[in-house]
């Protein structure tokens, strides 16, 4: 899939109307799985879900996260840059379609394509990084596909289910986003 032929999403800021479609797939274990999330279930209260979004839209949590939306207007998950270096010019990407209907149909690329331009464009970063299990197939080729490269592997990186799991780090760097 080229990213011409992505589909249109739209990046908006976080609203309190998204607090519902939040919780309810953090009560889906398979949306979840390759997320970092407390051992918990439901990992998020209702209330706790709501707090973090506040947090969010009154930017009182390091997360410049914003909602996917499709062109009908569906919001069907989030992507986020944390732990922002304004010094060195880089920044970590984080992405979840919540709403499985619309996984593995270029919803995930589009929504990462719209947040690097905004990083790099409106935030003036030189590189955008990301974590991902090693185990995270699907994850691990759209990221490819978009141009990231492996930086390496961070050993034992997640706790997931009572066991460590090794992360990939990779990135994408501006100029070779826009080539």
């Amino acid at each position: 899939m080229k990213t011409s032929d992505l589909p249109k999403v739209q990046v908006r800021e976080l609203t309190l109307d998204d607090v519902e479609d939040r919780y309810q797939w953090c009560l889906d274990k398979e949306v979840t799985k390759h997320l970092n999330m407390p051992e918990k279930y439901p990992p998020f209260s209702k209330d706790e879900t709501r707090s973090w979004v506040e947090k969010c839209i009154n930017k009182t949590n390091g997360y410049e996260q914003k909602a996917i939306v499709t062109e009908g207007g569906k919001h069907i998950g989030w992507v986020d840059l944390k732990n922002i270096d304004k010094m060195n010019k880089h920044a970590e990407l984080g992405i979840a379609i919540g709403d499985k209907e619309y996984w593995g149909k270029g919803f995930g690329l589009a929504a990462m394509k719209e947040m690097l331009l905004w990083g790099f464009n409106e935030l003036g970063l030189n590189k955008i990084w990301l974590r991902v299990e090693v185990d995270n197939e699907k994850a691990i080729k759209s990221y490819i596909r978009m141009g990231y490269v492996e930086e390496g592997i961070l050993r034992q990186d997640r706790l997931r289910n009572g066991e460590f799991v090794d992360r990939l780090r990779m990135s994408i760097l501006k100029q070779e986003f826009f080539k």
